[in-house]
């Protein structure tokens, strides 16, 4: 008895998912990945309405899309099955709740050859009728009047039509930039479509901007919801981090545990920790949402900018606090460089550890999520050891060069040499100290960055 899974002939049409194939009248039909794996589903679960939800998290596992993103698959596949008027409906949308694929199917075994003969080309598009509808849909694109959905659906008729052709026909102003941000964007969604080059772009920032501007929109509540976790991901990572310190510096000092000194060493850890996750978290999660060619490139980019600003901004506020209330000015403190650097390491162990050809927001499920955390734990834990060995300063040495104007001060950390057999806080220590902060930093910012927004994905604003 064969184990190969049925395919489904519906409406002159014949999916394989054995062949990951769908042809109609003996030739191929283009789906990208996701949007075959979309059809495959709601024709082998026909016989219910699928939830939204658990469409996004079975055909979108290993990425975060807002809802929009399932919208356009499903319009996509009308698109592509509903030929003419004639055709019957194949997909109905189910009032607040999914979709249902209800052409009738008929199953039958996968065993024999291929619908499609190797030497078997699909036939011309005709020619009749073209201009008009390439016109027709190049004027809802570049009109102000349409809605965005418009605007999509305009631009995947022109990848249909021919992209080259259309981005010929575009004009180097305001309209045509964003118009150029549309075809770029929607080229992911469509099999048939061909290169939106760079160098192609009306306008040249202006495109790049409509672009931007474009996925951000789309995706803005995401982005807050994913810095907000990489935010707290930081932040439990840093209270961590501290309330070890003060237990290792109370066995290194024979003392007993000081709860106070607990709390206070908490306390700092979880303000470094969530405000660098806060600034590397939210370049991280602007760039997956608004780069997806270059994503690795734009992450890097991203969580250094992102790293850099809040490493600047706290410098400037506690050497600023300190000279106003306590007349002092301690320099060695961490401030722009170590942040860029960190938020930069982050970036690119996380793009590496989630490369992904269509690029997005990666969601890795369960203990999936610890490869990418690991990776940029690592990373950040390499930086750190190389900033501190060129004299840069992180969370620990900033507390101790800050104690050190201080007598007083029961922080300072002259007792954790001891950890790397030197009489103080030296510069095998400071190393040493500054890879555990950053192997925590990292793991709990990307651990916090991946998880999953309850329900797969969030709706548009």
């Amino acid at each position: 008895m064969s184990s190969a899974p049925p395919s489904f002939r519906f409406a002159g049409f014949r999916l394989s998912p054995a062949r990951r194939q769908l042809t109609r009248d003996g030739h191929a039909v283009p789906l990208i990945p996701r949007y075959f794996d979309l059809l495959v589903l709601l024709v082998e679960r026909r016989s219910e309405a699928l939830h939204r939800r658990e469409l996004l998290d079975r055909v979108w596992a290993d990425v975060v899309v807002s809802e929009g993103a399932l919208t356009q698959a499903v319009r996509t596949l009308r698109r592509t099955l509903e030929t003419d008027g004639a055709d019957p409906e194949f997909i109905r949308t189910v009032s607040r709740h999914g979709y249902q694929f209800t052409c009738p199917v008929t199953e039958e075994l996968d065993e024999g050859e291929a619908d499609v003969a190797p030497d078997r080309v699909d036939p011309p598009t005709p020619v009749a009728g073209v201009t008009e509808r390439r016109t027709e849909a190049l004027a809802r694109l570049l009109s102000s009047e349409v809605d965005d959905e418009e605007r999509r659906e305009a631009a995947a008729t022109l990848h249909a039509l021919g992209t080259g052709e259309a981005l010929q026909r575009l004009p180097h102003d305001g309209a045509g930039a964003r118009a150029w941000a549309y075809l770029r964007d929607t080229r992911w969604d469509q099999a048939e479509a061909g290169a939106v080059p760079v160098a192609t772009a009306p306008g040249g920032a202006r495109a790049w901007a409509a672009l931007c501007s474009l996925r951000m929109r789309r995706a803005i509540r995401l982005v807050g919801e994913r810095w907000a976790a990489a935010s707290a991901g930081g932040a439990a990572a840093g209270a961590f981090a501290g309330l070890a310190g003060g237990v290792a510096l109370a066995f290194f000092r024979g003392q007993s545990l000081d709860p106070s000194l607990l709390a206070t060493l908490g306390l700092v850890g979880i303000v470094i920790g969530g405000l660098g996750a806060a600034g590397v978290g939210c370049g991280l999660a602007a760039a997956e949402a608004a780069v997806r060619s270059w994503r690795t490139l734009a992450l890097v980019l991203g969580g250094g900018l992102g790293g850099g600003l809040v490493g600047a901004l706290g410098n400037g506020l506690a050497r600023g606090l300190l000279v106003t209330l306590a007349g002092q000015d301690v320099p060695t403190i961490g401030g722009a460089i170590e942040g860029l650097w960190i938020g930069a390491a982050a970036g690119l162990a996380y793009g590496l550890a989630t490369r992904s050809p269509e690029g997005g927001m990666a969601s890795p499920h369960g203990w999936r999520r610890a490869r990418p955390a690991l990776a940029t734990a690592a990373a950040c834990a390499l930086a750190a050891v190389a900033i501190t060995a060129v004299g840069g300063a992180l969370g620990a040495t900033s507390l101790h060069n800050l104690a050190e104007h201080f007598p007083d001060s029961r922080v300072r950390l002259d007792a954790m040499g001891r950890l790397t057999g030197e009489p103080g806080f030296g510069p095998r220590t400071r190393p040493a100290l500054g890879a555990w902060e950053g192997l925590l930093f990292g793991g709990g910012l990307v651990w916090g960055l991946t998880r999953r927004p309850r329900g797969g994905a969030l709706r548009e604003s």
